[in-house]
């Protein structure tokens, strides 16, 4: 009778982790990876403006949240930019 191959599940591409897979996988990470290609992460979210941004918690009514996020769509933007932009346009005409 054939003995049946254990599995660890599966990774994000779908490769089935068996005893097999994970031996060889193990044997690669310990030559060593080339770190050399990948790029340098930055820490936490991209600056806005001229220092670190600070949140604003900000309720809407779900027509208006509805409105935002059709107008963010239309722009190719986040919600968070249509709001900005709302917001500098309604202080500058104040």
């Amino acid at each position: 009778m054939a003995e049946k191959k254990r599995s660890y599940g599966r990774t994000r591409s779908g490769i089935k982790l068996t005893d097999e897979v994970l031996e060889r996988m193990a044997g690669e990470a310990e030559k060593g990876f080339e770190l050399s290609g990948l790029a340098p992460r930055g820490r936490g979210r991209p600056p806005i403006g001229s220092a670190p941004a600070e949140g604003l918690p900000v309720r809407f009514e779900p027509e208006l949240r509805m409105a935002i996020n059709k107008r963010a769509k239309v722009d190719g933007v986040s919600a968070g930019e249509v709001v900005r932009r709302a917001v500098r346009k309604y202080l500058r005409s104040a």
